[in-house]
């Protein structure tokens, strides 16, 4: 059986992701349902991009699980594949408050590139796709988490699960929007291909060089 006194708080910020999908369920039922969907369904997608908001209750109580559940899984991962952590609650509040700012500082400055460029609208949608599968990751991730926390499963076989299923939502997610907005990519791949490179893949390093650097 696992340690559970060790992960006393690793179980607090679950319950409160899931108090935070709780929430979220329970102020609009009907677009979670259609949220659970997503995947293989652009139901979601087409009715609830039109109405979204640069500030949006049902998307922030869906990021906020994902913060928690992100963090966590990303501690499991790092102790697990790299070097092994001891628990430390500032280490933690840390790790949350970098995976958070991360991706709200990644929407900004792609909020901003879209005003310059006067293409509000298109990354309006291409956010709201984005949001989407990620606040997805975050419902799959709290599962991955309470696996890594109470089943006595070798906790890398349950990682490198995690990771397979994480990468093939992410990319029926990239997919998707690659196909909605291709007629924009293919003319201007080379600039599409320096984005993926600057605001995709390099905020993702640094948070990496982060933690390494806190671990050293």
């Amino acid at each position: 059986m696992r340690d559970f006194i060790t992960y006393e708080w690793f179980t607090i910020f679950t319950v409160l992701g899931i108090l935070a999908i709780t929430t979220a369920k329970y102020l609009n039922t009907l677009r979670f349902s259609d949220f659970i969907s997503v995947i293989g369904n652009s139901k979601y997608l087409k009715i609830y991009s039109k109405d979204q908001k640069f500030i949006d209750p049902f998307d922030g109580l869906l990021f906020l699980n994902f913060s928690f559940s992100g963090s966590i899984f990303i501690y499991f991962c790092y102790s697990n594949l790299i070097s092994p952590l001891e628990f430390e609650l500032i280490f933690f509040l840390k790790l949350l408050l970098a995976v958070s700012t991360i991706v709200i500082i990644k929407n900004l400055l792609e909020r901003l590139i879209g005003s310059l460029f006067e293409i509000d609208s298109l990354i309006d949608g291409y956010l709201f796709q984005k949001t989407t599968f990620l606040n997805y990751t975050g419902l799959f991730l709290i599962v991955a988490n309470l696996f890594l926390l109470y089943v006595n499963i070798d906790q890398k076989i349950i990682i490198m699960t995690s990771f397979a299923l994480v990468f093939l939502i992410n990319l029926i997610g990239f997919a998707t929007s690659f196909k909605n907005y291709q007629k924009t990519i293919n003319p201007n791949f080379f600039y599409f291909l320096l984005y993926l490179c600057a605001l995709e893949i390099a905020p993702y390093v640094l948070l990496y060089k982060v933690i390494s650097e806190y671990n050293v």
